[in-house]
């Protein structure tokens, strides 16, 4: 009788986590700030990499990381490389496209502690109170990986992340 209920409530479990890892297949966060400060300025913010270590939410997270930034910075195809947490972080993101003062595509490769290509794409607006910085992430993944992100909140963790990042960004230009 015990293995049973234990059978049932197992089974009604993996049923609840497959259930909310189906939504889990692809992630979407849009994240937008409003920076005092010039076009120019904050374009080039976030369209240099050799400036992310000013406004990363990582590094903040784990000040001992390593990073390299290998091509031209601030073209297509340049690329933001990490390591930390004594080689369990690992990856690397890379530009994918910009359209000068507007838009900002860039790709995600994450080598460890799990795999997985994000998208970050970035677009810029100009407004009466400065530069709106809008911020949307997509990351597309396979039910058993969606199943762990269910289990472990990672969904949670990515929108505060991605959040903290354009607090970040905003106050390396405000000062």
């Amino acid at each position: 009788m015990i293995f049973i209920i234990i059978g049932l409530l197992l089974a009604g479990f993996l049923g609840l986590g497959l259930y909310n890892a189906r939504q889990l297949q692809q992630i979407h966060i849009t994240k937008s700030v409003t920076i005092s400060a010039p076009m120019d300025q904050v374009f080039n913010q976030v369209k240099y990499l050799n400036n992310f270590p000013k406004w990363s939410p990582f590094l903040e997270e784990d000040p001992t990381q390593t990073v390299s930034v290998k091509g031209t910075d601030g073209t297509v195809g340049a690329q933001y490389h990490w390591e930390g947490r004594n080689g369990k972080d690992l990856g690397y993101q890379e530009i994918k496209q910009i359209v000068e003062d507007q838009y900002i595509k860039m790709r995600c490769e994450i080598q460890k502690p799990f795999q997985a290509q994000p998208v970050f794409e970035y677009s810029f607006s100009q407004n009466a109170q400065g530069v709106t910085v809008q911020q949307d992430f997509d990351l597309k993944s396979g039910l058993v990986d969606a199943f762990f992100m269910w289990l472990f909140g990672a969904a949670k963790g990515m929108d505060k992340t991605n959040a903290r990042g354009m607090e970040l960004l905003q106050t390396s230009l405000e000062g």
